[in-house]
């Protein structure tokens, strides 16, 4: 990418972050889970870092996507009712150059209201009793902030998968009332669909035991909750089954991807560009 690239793409994130600040909508939604997080953490007593990271990891698979497509679905469908589109078709923007910008201004926005208040409700744990908890024995001594932090490192990856997503939704529906149908839809997919679907799967012999670890993978959800599993809360049983720590990250990986290469395919046809 040469140096006119950087400076086009610069200039759409910089029109997006722009777009964003001066949307009620998304600082309703940012204040709402915000707001959520804080009720849970405090609620819960938040006796140390692991287990907060259990209070949490639930609510977070649930609202995250929910917050990122109620925020994602219309970036680029807001473009289109408005015209603007049309006019970005003229200017020398390369519709990958118009995709990535979009998308990293969106999920720079979003990063700080998922991020932010997950931050803020560690400060709850030495309030109610500080680092180390006997709640899993075999790990009492190893409770510590670093361990919160690479859940929130991860809670980011989640993020960004998902607004990539959010960005195909954008792109590939034909007005808005369709593009809340199919954000809804793929919502209520990434938090119980799919799950679901791998529990009938293994009932019905579909899908055999050797493949669950990489059928797990090919969900957002399923991949982010066993890479916290396996890499913040450890040797928890749960009773949960969990993808690989490497395949949990393929996964993600390959939705973000896929998701993103579906937006630049969709945004508009034209000259390739």
């Amino acid at each position: 990418m040469n140096r006119r690239s950087f400076v086009r793409l610069f200039a759409v994130v910089g029109r997006e972050l722009t777009t964003v600040v001066r949307t009620r909508a998304f600082l309703a939604l940012a204040g709402g889970f915000a707001a959520v997080v804080a009720v849970l953490a405090w609620t819960a007593g938040a006796v140390g870092y692991v287990p907060l990271v259990l209070d949490l990891l639930t609510p977070v698979e649930v609202l995250v996507p929910a917050l990122a497509l109620a925020f994602g679905y219309r970036a680029v469908l807001g473009d289109e009712e408005r015209g603007e589109l049309d006019v970005l078709r003229t200017l020398p923007v390369s519709r990958s150059t118009f995709v990535v910008g979009v998308y990293l201004g969106r999920a720079a926005a979003l990063l700080v209201a998922v991020l932010v208040p997950l931050l803020g409700v560690a400060l709850l744990v030495p309030l109610f009793g500080g680092v180390g908890t006997t709640v899993i024995a075999s790990h009492a001594a190893m409770d510590s902030p670093l361990l919160y932090l690479r859940f929130v490192v991860l809670t980011a990856v989640f993020t960004l998968v998902l607004m990539g997503a959010a960005m195909a939704v954008s792109t590939t529906a034909g007005t808005t009332r369709a593009g809340l149908v199919v954000a809804v839809a793929l919502g209520v997919a990434l938090v119980v669909g799919f799950d679901a679907g791998i529990v009938a799967g293994l009932a019905g012999g579909v899908v055999p035991e050797g493949a669950l670890e990489l059928v797990l993978a090919l969900s957002p959800n399923s991949a982010f909750r066993g890479l916290v599993l396996e890499t913040v809360v450890g040797g928890v049983e749960s009773g949960a089954p969990a993808a690989s720590p490497v395949v949990g990250l393929l996964g993600l990986l390959l939705w973000l991807v896929g998701s993103l290469a579906v937006a630049v395919v969709s945004v508009w046809s034209g000259d390739g560009r």
